[in-house]
């Protein structure tokens, strides 16, 4: 479910979420849900969708396993929740195992353990299982980082996935229907020119500005008292 072809420009992520989330709550996940947001960028988008939905705000932190000589080709990922995936296409390509990769995955698990006590602090990861996860981020170009965040949070059980972005390109969403139950896009922009390119301001979010906005959508949810 899209719409697309005004190529609109949206003033910030909150309010890329705010349009995000009214497309959202026409047809609302059925059942318990529970909103993922991918940090950085994806946290403040998530934010408004979790109000509108009426639903628990987390992060999943997904990091990359890249290939020797390449890291930015993604031969598979992990995620929040000890979560290991990898993509069978690659490794194959290359004549790569997964015990090839052993050192790139430690050093990647000690950064996305560094990041969920920064993002989580003693919280435990969030219970996916049974609820649909809504999977939120604030655009999606390759598609990579997303199709390893729904292979992941796949393993840890959860009624339906449902991905959700204000914008994306077409060829991930192609992509990313064949992985999802769902997608949800305010727009699908031709020719797509990066994530940035949508948004009249696109700042770097800071990890202490990704823990306020957690930590706000705690004590919405927990309300007074």
């Amino acid at each position: 479910m899209h719409f697309g072809g005004r190529n609109r420009i949206f003033a910030d992520r909150r309010e890329a979420g705010r349009q995000l989330a009214d497309l959202l709550t026409r047809s609302p996940p059925s059942g318990a849900s529970i909103v993922l947001a991918l940090p950085r960028g994806g946290v403040p988008v998530g934010y408004e969708v979790a109000r509108a939905l009426g639903a628990d705000l987390d992060v999943l932190v997904v990091r990359k396993i890249g290939t020797p000589g390449n890291p930015e080709l993604a031969a598979g990922a992990i995620a929040s929740g000890g979560v290991t995936v990898y993509n069978p296409d690659v490794l194959d390509m290359l004549g790569l195992g997964e015990q090839d990769l052993d050192r790139v995955r430690e050093r990647e698990v000690a950064e996305l353990a560094r990041r969920d006590e920064v993002y989580r602090g003693t919280r435990a990861a969030p219970d996916v299982r049974g609820r649909t996860a809504v999977l939120v981020d604030d655009g999606i170009a390759t598609g990579a980082t997303m199709d390893a965040a729904v292979r992941a949070v796949r393993q840890l059980e959860p009624a339906a996935v449902i991905v959700a972005v204000p914008t994306a390109a077409s060829d991930a969403v192609a992509r990313l229907r064949r992985l999802a139950d769902q997608v949800v896009c305010v727009e699908v922009p031709e020719p797509y020119i990066g994530v940035g390119a949508w948004y009249a301001s696109f700042p770097q979010l800071t990890d202490e500005e990704v823990v306020s906005v957690l930590e706000k959508a705690q004590r919405e949810r927990a309300g007074p008292g």
